[in-house]
């Protein structure tokens, strides 16, 4: 069997991988979703399972009222000497020329159990790596914000790290300010036959990314760049498969072969939008004259050949999740504050999930909002739900959503007393609600399904109060506001737009915060071409 690319899909950039024995592990970035980072799992690096979160605890990841698409950026993992290491960045802020962007890490020696305490490194950047040299030493990389003129982008810096100390101590060393692709940041760094190999990401991550390496034989530097650089790209191919390419990590095998992981994004159409957000990606790295280079070229391939390892599938998942457990499915996300009973219960009702109305979809602190990653072009959503809103200031349904300003809401509401209770779509496009003018009367009936079916950039919503016939609610939407590149095209209102579209279950209540709804299930399916057909 071969690999196929991406290896992750869906929101899930800026991976870093890391091998112990015969177990493959890679972080992805997970912004302003809570918990912090995922952590997926192979032994084959074909089949990938999520397997952990490990930033669970608000001590660990104060996430409540960071901006869209801040939060944990970049997470960096390793392992020296039985101990995980995790650096990550939780940006505050990224508006104007002032990032505020604090470095922590964190470690345990069971990935998959607790993680300790953060240990504040510094926050003189973002993208932090941790390097374990071969004499002992460790030293932690980042990229240098610099404010200066509109700079923005000031290189790569390194300082040594104390963990018997826990804190960054000695000279701030100055390692590059990147190649003429500009926007060097993700540095990472490696020891090889006698030199020093500094991995980068550059040239911004839309279509003109790109993943750079320089070595040294001190590891201070000087550093000179690849006789052909950058490494990988595809800011010269826009029909390749694969899109946006950069910002990556290498990894050896057990048996001797390098391996790149890095960032990518598929596009709809060519440079369009890439409704699935930034994704992650792998390539086969060879080594000739103490030079990095990938196997066929500079472009990443859809299909590479699997490494001599043993194949080992992951069990299938199921697509209706039923709330009769203790347990929410992994996949499920919270926006910005963990998930507790004081919104989210398994237990108020036997066979429900009940969620306690919070604030609007548009806060940056409380919202009752549960969502998983779109993976796939085509899919359909749906969940059961009873709700009985006593006025128009209580909502519930079923969202499609990209951040604060760019979602699709299939919703159910009442009149100002509550005494009748509808149903109808909302859209925020670039902050800007629109709420179609249909209404469609429903107070009789408990419960009703919500569908959502997304194929590309097309979203319909569907209902049934029957739980056999499908009426579709609303009209066609287009799903292409779910995106980063449109998002960056917001004008007054731009942000960073990093993520990805996810889809799922809230509730609000803007006047008590209190009214619950429950939910008995939630289905994610995604459709084949046989079934597209």
């Amino acid at each position: 069997m071969r690999i196929e690319n991406p290896i992750l899909k869906g929101f899930n950039p800026d991976p870093s991988i890391v091998r112990v024995g015969e177990d493959y592990y890679i972080v992805t970035s997970t912004f302003e979703w809570f918990p912090g980072v995922q952590i997926h799992h192979s032994k084959d690096l074909i089949h990938w399972e999520l397997v952990a979160r490990p930033l669970n605890k608000v001590t660990q990841l104060d996430l409540k009222g960071v901006p869209d698409s801040c939060g944990v950026w970049a997470p960096c993992l390793s392992y020296d000497n039985g101990t995980f290491y995790l650096v990550f960045s939780n940006v505050k802020s990224f508006d104007g020329v002032w990032k505020d962007t604090p470095n922590f890490v964190v470690t345990t020696d069971d990935i998959l159990g607790e993680w300790s305490s953060p240990v504040y490194l510094n926050s003189r950047g973002f993208d932090g790596s941790l390097f374990h040299q071969s004499n002992g030493k460790k030293w932690f990389l980042n990229m240098l914000v610099d404010h200066r003129g509109g700079k923005f982008f000031g290189g790569i810096e390194m300082q040594e790290y104390d963990p018997a100390e826990k804190k960054l101590v000695g000279e701030v060393h100055y390692l590059s300010p990147g190649s003429e692709l500009d926007k060097t940041e993700g540095p990472h760094l490696y020891e090889k036959d006698g030199y020093f190999y500094l991995l980068m990401a550059e040239g911004g991550t839309e279509y003109g990314h790109a993943m750079s390496v320089a070595r040294s034989k001190d590891i201070i530097g000087p550093y000179e760049f690849h006789p052909e650089n950058p490494l990988l790209s595809a800011n010269k191919s826009p029909e390749n498969y694969l899109q946006k390419t950069g910002h990556g990590d290498l990894v050896q095998t057990q048996n001797g072969k390098w391996l790149a992981v890095f960032l990518t994004a598929r596009p709809l159409e060519k440079m369009g939008r890439c409704t699935l957000g930034r994704e992650t990606a792998m390539e086969e790295v060879v080594w000739q004259d103490d030079w990095p280079w990938l196997k066929e070229g500079r472009v990443p391939r859809q299909f590479i050949e699997v490494p001599d390892l043993v194949e080992k599938a992951n069990p299938p998942k199921q697509e209706r999740a039923l709330f009769n457990t203790n347990v929410l499915p992994i996949e499920f996300q919270s926006l910005r504050i963990p998930i507790s009973d004081a919104w989210c219960s398994l237990n108020a009702r036997n066979g429900f999930l009940r969620l306690h109305g919070g604030e609007s979809l548009t806060s940056l602190h409380h919202q009752s909002l549960l969502a998983r990653r779109v993976q796939a072009f085509h899919i359909k959503a749906a969940t059961e739900i009873e709700f009985s809103p006593d006025n128009f200031q209580q909502m519930a349904g079923l969202v499609f959503y990209y951040n604060t300003g760019h979602y699709h809401y299939a919703y159910i509401s009442g009149n100002y007393d509550g005494s009748k209770k509808w149903l109808s779509v909302l859209t925020a496009d670039n902050f800007e609600m629109t709420f179609q003018d249909e209404l469609i009367e429903i107070t009789q009936a408990d419960p009703i399904v919500l569908k959502g079916e997304m194929n590309r950039d097309k979203l319909q919503f569907f209902y049934s109060n029957d739980g056999e016939q499908c009426i579709p609610l609303g009209k066609e939407l287009d799903a292409g506001i779910l995106s980063d590149d449109y998002v960056r095209e917001g004008g007054l209102h731009y942000r960073a737009a990093f993520t990805g579209c996810f889809v799922g279950i809230c509730c609000q209540d803007l006047a008590t915060n209190s009214k619950h709804a429950d939910f008995k299930w939630f289905e994610y399916k995604e459709l084949t071409l046989n079934e597209q057909e």
